[in-house]
């Protein structure tokens, strides 16, 4: 028959009150309106948004490329998503037209990953009003038309044995498009402006862990289960 170790039952009952306290604690809104989950969350994707900023880097990519003819049958998921590609690409000044789900498209490369560029740069910096005045669209359908006309552009252009092109687009879709989409909403922060939120909150969640582990420890040591040595 185990026996019950009072002390370090009391031990392990108070490390796991006091432990469900601090998560109840966590979860309510108590920062700004925010549980703690939520604000640590949104400090990390603003710090992450930083680091994200990939767009004068493809914009030198672009320009080593420099000028490219290219004509383009693209092929879109649904009829309105051809015509608002269609509406993006009329903006770089390439001749576009839908018919149906297939977009043509002729123009010059450079052109067009310049205005997507400059898409993606305002959605980047959270500026909805410029998108809104170019297409009357909001940011992120802009962003969206943007990626899927993109997929389709990689899609022809190896189909066409474009590679070097098809790479660029690939990289102006997941490094510009994509991280703008994200990323739109969130205000951008320097992690040595927050340095000290962030190390208590990794130092906080080290403490936390261990906090729980050692309850769990104590309860069980003090309903008198050991480990067996063998």
């Amino acid at each position: 028959m185990k026996r019950i170790k009072k002390k370090e039952l009391g031990i392990g009952i108070f490390l796991l009150a006091t432990f469900s306290a601090v998560m109840i604690g966590i979860f309510m809104p108590l920062i700004d309106g925010e549980n703690a989950l939520n604000y640590l969350d949104n400090l990390y994707n603003s710090i992450s948004k930083g680091s994200a900023y990939y767009i004068p880097k493809v914009e030198h990519l672009v320009e080593d490329h420099g000028s490219e003819a290219v004509t383009l049958s693209l092929t879109m998921q649904s009829a309105e998503a051809a015509a608002n590609a269609e509406r993006l690409f009329t903006r770089s000044g390439t001749t576009a037209k839908a018919e149906g789900t297939t977009l043509s498209v002729s123009g010059d490369l450079e052109a067009i990953f310049k205005t997507c560029l400059e898409d993606a740069e305002s959605a980047y910096h959270n500026r909805e009003e410029d998108l809104v005045a170019r297409y009357g669209m909001q940011v992120r359908p802009v962003l969206h038309s943007w990626w899927l006309a993109l997929k389709a552009m990689e899609k022809d252009l190896n189909r066409q044995k474009l590679f070097s092109a098809a790479q660029l687009t690939h990289t102006v879709q997941a490094k510009t498009v994509e991280c703008a989409y994200n990323y739109y909403g969130i205000e951008a922060q320097e992690i040595k402006n927050r340095w000290g939120t962030v190390l208590f909150s990794l130092v906080f969640y080290v403490i936390y862990t261990i906090w729980y582990g050692y309850g769990i420890m104590y309860v069980f040591e003090g309903l008198g289960f050991e480990l067996a040595a063998h």
